[in-house]
């Protein structure tokens, strides 16, 4: 039996020349229980779902996990391809979901990935599909994936140079995911999107370098910033790569300038990005997601389903609502669907990393899903 989580309803705001009266005489905004998406209390509607198949990665990188790895998921507990085609299914055709990006740990790690991938773009209304990966493995799956409907895919690369890669990643792949970013390239998985992570002392000064790397074929590069999400706790809001040091380190090759599209609720903040001197002819868009420095939790639509069937409503939180358990113990659609409204009416107003208060999410990015 579904219970009403009799939460409150959000205040209408009045009309130019409505009074109170009148506006008491309309019915009230829902709650979650009534919601037909998945609506918080602030009035924002989560739309984009991130789904994390799998916990596992073939890499090591400094700001996410420790060298020796994390202990994984038991294969009994994360959710497997029906239940994962289920919940998506859930999302898009009764909670408005209309984009759906997999996630890891790394998803090329599923051997069921493509089948995923089909399934879901079967459903209706057809969601956006896409894919963030670090390649490795894409180039021999590229064209699959494509064919299966992936519509993009977005590779984390934070350097160009083998040593450099090595030491972020601790190991020696980047020949692999350049391959990768080539064979995507080709099966017409694009624009491709280009995620780079900048650590101060490491890579920093690559900057103008990724950003020329990717203008030139065609890429649109993000640079994210390190967020407090890693495993041996290094993070530190005095010491990480911010925004504005981004901007200062492109502006020393490149002209940037506001890009015309309105965001959106999208992560990215863009720049139309234009060379300077010998690299005039680039010309194209470069995006950066300031999580920690330039939050943007206001127009946050973004809900995430871990590989274990967790609803987490914020990237930076532990609150977390199990949905494999009831999926498995035989809850309707419906009820599962509410669980859902539930977990993302309680989503905060912000994350609070400003916050002298702010600790540091229990799960890492790889355990929770980017």
């Amino acid at each position: 039996m579904t219970v009403s989580l009799g939460l409150p309803t959000i205040p209408r705001r009045l009309a130019a020349g409505e009074t109170a009266a009148a506006s008491a005489a309309l019915p009230p905004r829902p709650g979650p229980d009534s919601a037909p998406g998945l609506l918080d209390r602030f009035g924002r509607t989560a739309t984009d779902l991130r789904v994390s198949l799998t916990d596992r990665c073939n890499l090591r990188c400094t700001y996410c996990m420790p060298a020796d790895g994390l202990p994984w998921l038991p294969k009994d507990q994360a959710l497997s391809a029906d239940e994962i085609v289920r919940l998506v299914s859930i999302g898009v055709r009764d909670l408005g979901v209309r984009q759906v990006r997999f996630t890891g740990g790394e998803p090329l790690l599923r051997a069921d990935l493509v089948d995923i991938v089909r399934r879901v773009a079967a459903l209706e209304p057809r969601p956006d599909i896409s894919l963030t990966t670090n390649a490795i493995g894409l180039a021999q799956r590229a064209r699959a994936l494509a064919d299966a409907g992936l519509d993009r895919i977005n590779v984390s690369l934070d350097s160009l140079h083998a040593e450099t890669f090595e030491t972020l990643t601790r190991r020696p792949f980047l020949d692999k995911v350049l391959a990768g970013v080539d064979a995507a390239a080709a099966a017409g998985l694009t624009p491709i999107k280009i995620n780079a992570v900048l650590l101060p002392g490491v890579n920093d000064h690559e900057a103008a370098d990724l950003l020329a790397w990717s203008l030139d074929r065609g890429h649109e590069l993000r640079f994210i910033e390190q967020m407090p999400l890693d495993a041996d706790r290094t993070w530190h809001r005095a010491s990480f790569v911010t925004a504005d040091d981004i901007r200062g380190r492109l502006a020393e090759r490149f002209v940037l300038s506001p890009h015309a599209a309105p965001r959106d609720g999208a992560p990215a903040e863009r720049f139309d990005a234009v060379g300077l001197g010998a690299e005039s002819h680039l010309v194209g868009t470069v995006g950066i997601i300031a999580s920690v420095s330039e939050p943007f939790c206001g127009d946050c639509r973004r809900t995430r389903l871990t590989a274990e069937g967790g609803v987490r409503s914020c990237l930076f939180g532990d609150a977390e609502t199990g949905l494999r358990d009831p999926l498995r113990a035989g809850a309707s659609d419906a009820e599962l669907a509410d669980l859902w409204r539930g977990a993302m009416w309680a989503k905060p107003a912000s994350h609070g990393i400003d916050r002298d208060d702010f600790v540091q999410p229990v799960r890492t990015m790889s355990a929770i899903g980017g």
